[in-house]
């Protein structure tokens, strides 16, 4: 794809009105691990809920509801959608309760319910497994797509891609804590969604299209395997009822409480909860948390799914996509590539900004999760127990370079991964059946340490026997999967 010489100003421009309002709070920042993991707990409403919205609209984001649309139409979406119920009662039943808990950290919150060895267990273990291997694959699926769309824009190999974002990101990350995360994210939820609008804008546009009229008129004259609808917001529960009930069914009976996914957490947890607790009040935790789920659910899906309609249309075959771009290493195509692969029709300056959009996409997931993650590593095992005693600034270093290390560990992930897809349903089935505990253990005496000790072995163990089936050959769908894992480690 050419861009001219207005798309790269109008994207060097997007990125430092980004970036720039961060370096003033490089000294705030390195003051304490208060100010540097959870921004002195002074974070107004607004702020935080912009944040979360801005954290989970990564580069992958668009390219995995695409991957959805093209392959299981508009009410594929459901799978994601169904977490609207974890998330509303978040906002009604737990913000407050998050806030008012006082802790650094949602892991810290282990050792104030619990007691004992098997509290600091839970907190030591899951410092190490959230904050470094489950963080770790979530940052490679993100930086994945910004592999997937450089190759798409200027032709650049996986390594070139991660050294660009890496350089960027981890600069910002070690320097201005979550202050600096804050801010940016709130400049880059702006310019994330203007871009995305207008990609929208044109993609339905296009003659080949025809506008919204032709779009529809074109997609119900189009049908996938099995008769699927595209445009349908419901699946077909008469003749494709294997589709319906991995996209609809199961998300909405099981999923939104059964199953822990990032972002998404029963009863919050992980970054939402890092916001939450960042919030200057309780009051400030809850306007947060609602704004954040009604822009996520409500108001930013559309301009995604509107390109990954049109790019049926496009590109109705991979191969097509593969025709248009004969230079595309053949491993990253995937219908999760439609959605970087119709940005070609973008006009001059307009492609600058959505290259603008893009960086901030990857940057505001990224830095959240190095921060979040940093924060786990230190606060909740490095100085829980490995150092105790040591001044706040000592903390504050070792945050720095434990960011840097985060950034490694998952630049390396990525050369094992494939497409969103893949990465989404591994986070699903790993999390499976956990979700109960952190809904209930708020208000139920007999859940302990124990009993979450008991439920993330369960679920890693069914996960694991599932991965070496399917190696052979023996494994059950993917719906049964998640079905058999929530069971058994619900028991």
């Amino acid at each position: 794809m050419q861009l001219h010489t207005i798309d790269w100003i109008i994207a060097a421009i997007s990125v430092a009105i980004c970036f720039a309002p961060a370096l003033f709070f490089g000294r705030r920042s390195g003051k304490n691990t208060a100010e540097f993991f959870a921004s002195g707990r002074s974070a107004p409403w607004w702020l935080a809920g912009l944040s979360m919205v801005a954290t989970t609209f990564s580069s992958d984001t668009p390219n995995l509801v695409a991957n959805f649309v093209r392959t299981q139409g508009v009410a594929g979406n459901w799978q994601w959608w169904a977490f609207t119920l974890t998330g509303v009662a978040t906002v009604f039943f737990y913000a407050r309760l998050w806030r008012r808990s006082g802790v650094l950290t949602d892991l810290e919150f282990y050792e104030l319910r619990y007691s004992g060895k098997a509290a600091s267990a839970v907190r030591g273990f899951r410092a190490l497994y959230l904050g470094l291997f489950v963080n770790c694959i979530i940052m490679a699926t993100v930086n994945l797509a910004a592999v997937k769309i450089a190759a798409v824009l200027f032709g650049f190999e996986r390594w070139q891609t991660l050294l660009a974002v890496g350089l960027l990101n981890v600069v910002f990350a070690a320097h201005s804590g979550l202050w600096g995360v804050l801010v940016i994210d709130m400049v880059q939820f702006f310019i994330k969604m203007s871009a995305v609008i207008a990609a929208a804008y044109f993609a339905v546009t296009l003659p080949q299209v025809g506008g919204l009229s032709g779009l529809v008129d074109k997609l119900s004259h189009m049908h996938g395997p099995g008769g699927l609808n595209y445009i349908s917001m419901l699946p077909d529960f008469t003749n494709n009822w294997d589709l319906a009930l991995a996209v609809f069914i199961l998300p909405i009976a099981v999923q939104w409480w059964a199953v822990w996914y990032p972002g998404a957490e029963p009863g919050g947890g992980s970054y939402i909860a890092q916001r939450m607790l960042a919030s200057k009040s309780e009051k400030d935790a809850l306007a947060g948390t609602l704004f954040f789920n009604v822009a996520h659910y409500v108001l930013r899906p559309w301009p995604w799914i509107l390109v990954g309609m049109a790019s049926l249309i496009i590109y109705p075959q991979l191969s097509d996509i593969q025709k248009a771009f004969p230079h595309l290493d053949p491993r990253l195509i995937g219908h999760d590539i439609a959605y970087p692969a119709m940005l070609r029709f973008l006009p001059a300056g307009w492609i600058g900004l959505m290259l603008g959009g893009l960086i901030a996409a990857n940057s505001s997931t990224i830095l959240t999760h190095l921060n979040w993650g940093a924060s786990y590593l230190v606060h909740d095992f490095y100085r829980r127990f490995v150092n105790r005693g040591a001044a706040e600034h000592h903390y504050v270093q070792a945050g720095r370079a434990v960011t840097v290390l985060l950034f490694l560990v998952s630049s390396a992930t990525v050369f094992a991964l494939d497409t969103a897809q893949g990465s989404f349903n591994v986070l699903l089935q790993i999390g499976a059946g956990t979700g109960l505990l952190y809904l209930v253990r708020w208000f139920w005496w007999r859940v302990t340490a124990w009993c979450e000790i008991a439920a993330m072995t369960s679920s890693f163990l069914v996960s694991l026997i599932f991965l070496f089936m399917s190696k052979a050959g023996h494994s059950p769908g993917g719906v049964w999967q998640i079905l058999i894992t929530v069971a058994f480690t619900t028991v």
